[in-house]
């Protein structure tokens, strides 16, 4: 079983004269569906609204068979409204509330999982975060841990606590990836490579950075490999963060390398399985940047 917690909301796209279009997202929700989508047993635990939108979130997530934990209330659902660049990448400002429900403590889909995902806004926003980083905690025993930061300046007001933040979740992280502009802006003073290595002192088997259309470059104690980003028409990025790490995460699944018992055997991943998963993790994104919104792939799409 593998469980992701995080923020579920609607994103509202806007661009150039066509009409705002809406699409179920969130970082966490997105990795969810695309594990899914992927053959893999899974379990969303996240909130939204009693509204239209919360309701959007629901039949998505039952659409493509993820069990989900909702801590719903009274309050309307998180959306994030993005203007697209004209390469297809968004800007985004939030109307956010993010907290945990109470259920989501003491469930199963946590004590049982041997894989548990978060990231984004639900390790940065209060008073979520703090419950998150506890309940990341308690897992780590019998679970991996997959941990992206998905920095969103907009909401973030002290850079310190950001930093710190980070890296306490690193600290307890096995698998962790993060884009190329992630890492820039909480590390200016020093280049993607070094932050990778700095973070992979800090605990995890694995760090991967995402360059967009340049590919991904991991880092395990074995060495460092680099993948290509295959050539497509991309409609927009939205998304595609999301679908790489549900791929990777995905790819170690399949080779039986999750759950706490097979920690040591994820720390000893060598540099050609590395590649292997950085290929088919980077071939996922790009069909994702080839269709609108949050969209990732079946496993029978890759090839």
């Amino acid at each position: 079983m593998l469980t992701v917690i995080g923020e579920a909301l609607v994103d509202v796209l806007s661009g150039g004269i066509s009409a705002p279009r809406s699409f179920v997202g969130g970082s966490p929700l997105n990795v969810a569906v695309g594990l899914a989508r992927l053959g893999h047993p899974v379990t969303f635990i996240g909130r939204w609204g009693d509204d239209e939108y919360g309701r959007m979130i629901q039949q998505q997530l039952s659409a493509n068979s993820v069990q989900y934990i909702c801590g719903q209330d009274s309050h309307p659902t998180s959306t994030a409204r993005g203007i697209l660049d004209p390469a297809g990448a968004a800007t985004y400002s939030f109307d956010l509330l993010w907290d945990l429900p109470q259920l989501a403590l003491d469930t199963p889909a946590l004590s049982e999982a041997q894989v548990v995902h978060t990231g984004s806004l639900a390790t940065m926003v209060e008073p979520g975060a703090q419950k998150v980083l506890k309940l990341i905690e308690r897992a780590r025993p019998h679970a991996t841990i997959s941990y992206d930061p998905n920095i969103r300046p907009s909401l973030i007001t002290d850079h310190s606590a950001a930093v710190a933040s980070v890296e306490r979740f690193i600290a307890l992280a096995d698998v962790v990836r993060a884009s190329d502009s992630d890492l820039e802006w909480l590390y200016p003073h020093r280049n993607v490579e070094e932050t990778a290595q700095a973070w992979l002192e800090l605990g995890p088997a694995m760090v991967v950075a995402t360059y967009g259309s340049r590919g991904p470059w991991g880092l395990v104690a074995a060495g460092t490999a680099r993948a290509a980003a295959p050539l497509v028409d991309v409609a927009d990025t939205v998304g595609a963060g999301d679908t790489f790490i549900a791929a990777m995460l995905a790819a170690l699944a399949d080779r039986e390398l999750i759950g706490g018992a097979r920690r040591e055997n994820l720390r000893k991943l060598d540099v050609a399985t590395l590649e292997e998963i950085l290929d088919y993790a980077a071939r996922a994104a790009a069909i994702t940047v080839s269709r609108e919104g949050a969209n990732p792939p079946f496993r029978a799409e890759i090839i």
